[in-house]
């Protein structure tokens, strides 16, 4: 399309608003929008920015930020030196003509749980930028010393870890071992370490060895969406069990009727930041024994603390053991590792170590191997220790800027532990409208209510990471945020 009909076409876009937005807000509605209308097809060559602007009548700058935001949000990419063009990825657009039924299938060719987990997705396609929850600073990781690492064990001489892994590396196992018993309390064996590639795929595991078809599991409500997709998926039947001051909250008729699976994050309830009360510990664990239920521990953050010593985990507070404790790498160091684990009771060591291999075929060894010597070298304790400083100035910043401009609309809640802090409204307010107007300005907000599962008790708020938001962008982010409100409110 030539770039006088894109002009053209952008005007007729800009003539239909009739909101008083900022000029370069309008400018990415108005492409945004003919994007998903598929006006300018995935493809499309986008005018530059400089004669954009000109035939426009307005700044190059202004241009320029609405192409920027378009970028982060996947709608356009960017071609070195051969400019801006719509993205492919932009065919999933809300308004594209509906696909053509496949003959003999039902819903687009989906099974019931294919059809389940597309229509429950509540992951966001834009993952950086203020305020993203759960998203470490990729920037600050020392990554020219991860390359080295990686480029040691990536070599013909290191050829043995380029292959399937049935058990994992076994001196990543003996350092993850000796790090929990020091950091969590938990007295193990490196056996009963599982690496496994990713929380997801952890939790799955989890779900097919333990539990059958049809079998109930509990997730904490307010909860990670992704744990309660992934156990849906494996067809367990997922109950909300609500949340107090306290933590998870199952009552004696919610017993009565008891679980095969229970999902929890005791130590920093995710979204919440609760740390389940070690009344609640005993009780929880006293039950699951008497009942034959498994509790998944979610310790997905517990390295990024905020207070002085760790709050100590639930795998090793238990006698029986009926706890199987699922750690990460994607928080304390980047989420494009892709890399877990899980600990297990002995007696579930075999059976575990089996079906990864099965189900997943254990692979990247030599990523295992890099991963060790950064652990065993001190290159892990001091990036944790280094990011705990800055992360905590920057959670100071976002509580001192929210009190400031928002402090009798809004109530934080948590915040010791973790990426991000959960603020809640103290009125009532659609928060995923909110979140929308604050994303056409530049500010993403994950609402609460997407984190309920029970429609019932869903409460507004909004869930804020702040980890990967410099200082000083801290301001003017909560600053729009801010508007947004007020103007919400009015």
């Amino acid at each position: 399309m030539e770039a006088r009909l894109i002009t053209e076409l952008l005007e007729q876009y800009l003539d239909r608003q009739t909101a008083p937005l900022k000029l370069r807000i309008r400018i990415y509605l108005a492409l945004r929008q003919a994007i998903l209308d598929r006006a300018l097809p995935p493809g499309t060559k986008l005018p530059p920015t400089r004669s954009l602007a000109e035939d426009l009548g307005m700044g190059r700058n202004t241009v320029v930020r609405a192409y920027e935001q378009l970028l982060v949000e996947g709608y356009i990419e960017s071609r070195t030196g051969d400019g801006s063009y719509v993205s492919e990825a932009a065919q999933g657009g809300l308004r594209r003509s509906p696909p053509k039924r496949l003959l003999g299938t039902r819903r687009e060719g989906l099974s019931r749980r294919g059809s389940i987990v597309a229509s429950n997705a509540t992951s966001s396609v834009v993952q950086r930028g203020a305020f993203m929850p759960g998203v470490p600073d990729i920037d600050a990781f020392p990554f020219a010393i991860w390359r080295r690492l990686l480029g040691k064990y990536h070599s013909a001489e290191q050829g043995h870890l380029l292959n399937y892994a049935h058990t994992g590396y076994g001196p990543l196992k003996v350092m993850l071992a000796n790090y929990l018993r020091v950091t969590r309390m938990m007295p193990i064996d490196p056996k009963q370490v599982i690496i496994i590639n990713g929380s997801h795929q952890a939790i799955d595991l989890c779900a097919r060895l333990l539990a059958d078809h049809g079998d109930r599991a509990w997730i904490e409500d307010p909860g990670y969406w992704g744990a309660r997709n992934v156990l849906a998926a494996a067809g367990l039947q997922v109950k909300p069990i609500p949340l107090d001051a306290k933590g998870l909250a199952p009552t004696v008729e919610d017993w009565a009727d008891p679980p095969r699976l229970i999902f929890c994050s005791p130590s920093s309830q995710y979204p919440t930041g609760t740390v389940l009360s070690l009344d609640r510990r005993i009780q929880l664990l006293e039950n699951a024994d008497h009942v034959g239920s498994w509790i998944i521990e979610d310790d997905y953050d517990n390295e990024l603390h905020f207070h002085e010593r760790p709050i100590g985990s639930l795998f090793g507070l238990a006698n029986r053991q009926r706890v199987i404790y699922l750690g990460t790498f994607s928080k304390v160091m980047f989420p494009g590792i892709r890399m877990a684990y899980l600990v297990v009771p002995e007696d579930l060591v075999e059976a575990f170590v089996i079906g990864n291999s099965e189900l997943y075929r254990g692979g990247r060894l030599a990523e295992q191997a890099a991963l060790a010597e950064f652990i065993d070298e001190g290159y892990f304790s001091a990036h944790i220790k280094r990011m705990r400083g800055i992360y905590a100035e920057r959670r100071e910043a976002l509580l001192d800027a929210m009190q400031s401009r928002l402090g009798g609309v809004v109530v934080p809640s948590g915040g010791h532990a973790g990426l991000q802090v959960l603020y809640r409204f103290t009125r009532p307010i659609d928060d995923t409208m909110i979140a929308a107007q604050a994303l056409a300005e530049g500010v993403i907000c994950r609402p609460l209510s997407l984190y309920y599962l029970d429609q019932e008790t869903r409460q507004p708020g909004m869930n804020l990471g702040f980890a990967a938001v410099p200082v000083e962008r801290i301001g003017p982010a909560t600053e729009i945020l801010s508007r947004v409100i007020e103007r919400h409110l009015k």
